[in-house]
């Protein structure tokens, strides 16, 4: 227990302290979120939480930790993605430049190791990707870590989200016999609670891009290496439902912007926080809800992990079932009170 411990306890206090530096300086810096007709703050926020999250994995990870080669890959991407998430909290990056630099991270890491090799079918034969392992490897990085982006609306929301899913990868890699991997996510964990006291509501800082890609990224690599392995069927879906809430988003964000006729990659206030609060919901509230949420699918993931393939593909349905349904009522509750609000105005 002490090899958890320790670590985590690092990563908690060094992110607890670091945060109000890191206020100055985005402050001194210019790294300052200004509110918009997209954004529910009303005030300019600093918006560099993310780098006293990176400074408390780090330091952890470094005092801690054997270093081998798969965990300097590792420590490299992370650290591209958070450069590239300080340039842009501070001066902004075209989104073109973005995905090639987390394109670049991503290969970096598969480049010492990380990938997913194999996947199977409900008849657990086993397919191994071969020429399709680094595409889809690069692939998924690159997707959680946009989606994680993509949440990142309200106080303390991608956060917490991302806390819940690091400590459920962390549960599901030691019951797996991955010890070193859940201990990272722990570490990540921790960093993310000593840093959430400043961001939940109300917030005096955001994570900004710095945190949320650095999350994303980092919750996407710990699943190929410690939730992938296995040749169970199940395996490779474990991650997905621990991810559910950014990945369901996103996904959900892309065909109702392709059903509209409009970018896939324009913003807008239809995210799954969005619908809440239009739902009535207030701030706190909403975060809250979602927060549930996490924690109901990342104990789905946890019993997936303990059954047999048939019960937990069973599980597996039902969750994806639930949360298309869950969305779809959502849009059409949150649609519905915005045509009256436009009728009453009118």
């Amino acid at each position: 227990m002490s090899q958890v411990i320790l670590p985590v306890a690092i990563a908690f206090l060094v992110a607890f302290i670091a945060t109000p530096i890191v206020i100055k300086f985005a402050k001194k810096w210019g790294a300052m979120d200004a509110p918009n007709d997209r954004k529910v703050h009303t005030y300019s926020m600093p918006r560099l939480g993310g780098l006293a999250i990176f400074a408390g994995f780090l330091t952890a990870v470094l005092a801690t930790q054997a270093i081998n080669t798969q965990l300097i890959g590792i420590l490299i991407g992370c650290t591209i993605i958070v450069l590239l998430g300080i340039v842009d909290d501070i001066k902004g990056v075209s989104p073109k430049v973005k995905l090639a630099v987390q394109t670049l991270a991503a290969l970096v890491v598969v480049s010492f190791g990380v990938q997913i090799s194999f996947v199977t079918n409900p008849f657990a034969e086993i397919f191994f990707l071969n020429a399709l392992a680094i595409p889809l490897t690069v692939l998924w990085i690159v997707g959680i870590t946009n989606a994680v982006n993509l949440i990142d609306g309200l106080d303390g929301l991608a956060a917490g989200t991302s806390g819940i899913a690091a400590v459920t990868i962390g549960v599901v890699a030691m019951m797996e016999g991955y010890l070193a991997i859940a201990i990272l996510a722990m570490i990540l964990a921790g960093s993310v609670f000593g840093f959430l006291p400043f961001n939940f509501k109300p917030a005096k800082i955001f994570m900004g891009d710095t945190g949320s890609m650095f999350l994303g990224f980092a919750l996407s690599v710990l699943a190929v290496i410690g939730l992938t392995k296995s040749a169970t069927v199940i395996s490779i879906f474990i991650p997905i439902v621990i991810l559910g809430i950014p990945i369901f988003d996103t996904l959900y964000a892309i065909v109702r912007r392709f059903l509209k006729g409009t970018p896939i990659f324009q913003a807008d206030k239809e995210h799954l926080h969005h619908q809440l609060l239009n739902m009535g919901l207030t701030h706190r509230q909403t975060v809250l809800v979602i927060y549930a949420v996490n924690i109901c699918l990342g104990g789905s993931a946890v019993l997936m992990s303990l059954m047999a393939p048939p019960q937990a593909v069973v599980i597996l349905i039902g969750v994806t079932i639930t949360m298309l349904l869950a969305m779809n009522h959502l849009s059409f509750v949150a649609l519905s009170r915005r045509q009256k609000a436009k009728d009453f105005r009118g």
